[in-house]
């Protein structure tokens, strides 16, 4: 099954480890059962750097990209519980694009996810976007990997939420994400070094500084796990 509707938050972050334990009681119990309680977000999913590391990578899947700018969701990014406001000052390096689905094929949930966010080179966001399409589509059926995914940000013209201001201003974002899911750790570290390597992108129509990171699924809930 391919991702849950046609919009998408990708965000990456790291927390320190000293409030790790009680950043991930709160992001499960208490903020994805919130967000799955909003109308048109169907599931959450939660990865943690494969290497053990600080760094996450939370993905929520979206009926429609107007989920973003809806007024469930605007009331609850202006309304943080104290719980939440308590630990969003501690998401560091936070980066949160509120993206469209271009391309998705493949299953949506795996042991393992690659993210590697990308821009395209001027004149060639057509060629790019072609070129991950296609490449989508073969690993959602090769060995190792079970699905490819490609979701283009664009950032709603909405007044800063309290939310924002919380984590100290507006978050940067990625431009294109492009998300490998795969059950064999080896087979998506391949691709860091083959088809998604820093040439091979540029040669398929990418700007240079692609930026990589491997992941470990955490935690997932779905609309219907939280109702």
């Amino acid at each position: 099954m391919a991702l849950l509707g046609k919009g998408a938050i990708a965000m990456w972050w790291d927390i320190a480890s000293d409030h790790r334990a009680e950043f991930e009681d709160w992001h499960t119990h208490e903020h994805f059962p919130e967000r799955m309680g909003i109308p048109g977000f169907h599931r959450g999913s939660r990865w943690a750097a494969a290497d053990g590391g600080e760094g996450f990578f939370v993905m929520y899947e979206l009926e429609a990209y107007e989920t973003l700018v809806s007024p469930g969701y605007l009331a609850r990014l202006n309304a943080p519980t104290p719980w939440s406001s308590k630990m969003m000052p501690h998401h560091r390096n936070m980066v949160r694009s509120q993206c469209r689905v271009l391309e998705s094929s493949g299953g949506a949930l795996s042991r393992h996810a690659l993210t590697v966010r990308i821009s395209p080179a001027e004149g060639a966001a057509d060629r790019l976007q072609s070129h991950l399409r296609e490449l989508a589509q073969t690993l959602s059926t090769r060995p190792g990997t079970t699905a490819g995914h490609l979701l283009q940000n664009q950032t709603p013209k909405i007044a800063p939420t309290t939310e924002q201001k919380i984590r100290g201003g507006p978050d940067p974002a990625a431009d294109w994400i492009f998300i490998v899911c795969g059950y064999d750790l080896k087979a998506l570290q391949a691709l860091v070094t083959s088809e998604l390597s820093d040439a091979a992108l540029e040669a398929a129509g990418a700007c240079a500084g692609a930026l990589r990171g491997v992941y470990a699924l955490s935690h997932s809930n779905t609309a219907e796990d939280v109702g």
